[in-house]
């Protein structure tokens, strides 16, 4: 009996005892493990400056397609297959990578900027800033809090792709899915690498897949937003323009021009 009231005294002391230093305590983590995760995030930038070059790259000459996705799954395979030691040559597949896998999401980059170009910024940086957050939260709590979790994202990842439900439910319960995936990855990485495992190539490629996934769906998601307002807009403009008197007050204000306002009345008007 009285182990089991020290044990909830310990608990309950351990809780009380946290604090805003705690966010600041990476002793958990060891310099060792610290030098492999910048190794890590600093891979990881250079991907995604190839990734965005790759995307430039198919606006220019439309690059993107089958065969840019067949080259990306080729760099990862033979990426995976190389030696460790082959650090040079490692590094030079997995920008190699990032290059095809930004071509062969290029046409959907086009088809934002087409449609308003700051969709794509805002969902960039979107992106970053719940990688960032949800990377650090992984990086601050217990060693191997959130690995337990991997197994119900494995178990999620099939029926968010392969499901027959609402295509947006479908999306917003894939991007849940892979910032879920962020935060497991970290901690695998953090965990791999206290066990000797420092191959930085290896999980930068895992956390650049985490990224591109959760990017590629906050742009979906976003026009998609934007396509249903607009239309939403147009049907609004079209109701009210089908009474002479709501197409005649509509023409007077600044907001309507008077020429669409004409046609309504006759054909000939323009």
């Amino acid at each position: 009996m009285d182990s089991f009231t020290s044990f909830f005294d310990s608990q309950s002391t351990s809780r009380n005892s946290w604090s805003y230093d705690s966010l600041k305590n990476f002793r958990q983590i060891s310099p060792v493990v610290q030098t492999h995760l910048k190794q890590v995030y600093l891979s990881l930038c250079c991907a995604l400056v190839a990734s965005a070059v790759g995307a430039y790259l198919h606006i220019l000459w439309n690059i993107g397609g089958f065969l840019t996705t067949l080259g990306c799954m080729g760099c990862i395979i033979w990426l995976l297959s190389t030696p460790a030691y082959e650090e040079q040559k490692r590094v030079s597949l997995l920008m190699a990578t990032a290059l095809f896998e930004g071509a062969s999401i290029g046409p959907l980059i086009e088809l934002a900027i087409d449609f308003d170009s700051s969709i794509v910024v805002t969902a960039f940086v979107g992106c970053a800033v719940a990688f960032g957050c949800f990377s650090a939260a992984a990086m601050v709590a217990r060693r191997r809090e959130y690995l337990y979790l991997g197994v119900c994202f494995l178990l999620a990842s099939p029926f968010s792709s392969g499901c027959t439900l609402h295509p947006q439910f479908l999306l917003y319960f894939g991007l849940l899915v892979f910032v879920g995936y962020i935060v497991v990855d970290t901690q695998d990485i953090i965990e791999k690498a206290h066990f000797g495992d420092l191959d930085y190539v290896k999980h930068s490629l895992t956390l650049f897949t985490d990224f591109v996934a959760v990017f590629v769906r906050i742009l979906i998601i976003m026009l998609l937003t934007q396509l249903t307002e607009g239309k939403a807009l147009e049907h609004t403009i079209a109701f009210k323009l089908t009474d002479p008197e709501e197409a005649y007050s509509a023409g007077s204000s600044p907001g309507y021009s008077n020429k669409s306002c004409l046609s309504l009345d006759s054909p000939n008007s323009l």
